[in-house]
């Protein structure tokens, strides 16, 4: 059933829209564990925590074999990071000043920039100029 506008080499378009839901919802769960774990169980938990997220941004891009798939969970990891960064009216914050937070926004982004810039693994680039008949 190749008629159906489908690529043999990844999931179809519905199959890619129902992936990216699903990143961006990992991206938010992954933010929020990583700024949790990071705190509690310093340095390694650091550590810990940026190679979950670079784990997730990176296997995002290979699983659906585009850059969208490393940004849309880096976009969301940014996106609860940054939620739990805010101070609360109570006074409550996640995120206390320190090197280990900056440490886990900045290094975290820089890993969410480099997966969502390079080339998607087995991609279009992957083969690179000479493979082109």
């Amino acid at each position: 059933m190749e008629g159906r506008g489908q690529d043999a080499s990844g999931p179809g378009r519905t199959g890619r829209a129902v992936a990216y839901v699903v990143l961006a919802v990992l991206g938010a769960a992954t933010g929020v564990a990583g700024g949790l774990v990071q705190a509690a169980l310093p340095p390694f938990g650091l550590l810990l925590a940026l190679a979950g997220s670079a784990a997730l941004f990176h296997g995002g891009a290979r699983f659906t074999g585009t850059r969208a798939g490393a940004a849309v969970p880096a976009g969301a990891w940014l996106a609860a990071v940054i939620w739990l960064s805010t101070p609360r009216a109570e006074g409550d914050f996640a995120f206390a000043a320190g090197i280990g937070p900056y440490a886990f926004l900045l290094v975290g982004v820089l890993i969410g920039v480099m997966c969502a810039t390079l080339p998607p693994p087995g991609g279009a680039g992957a083969h690179g100029a000479r493979s082109v008949r």
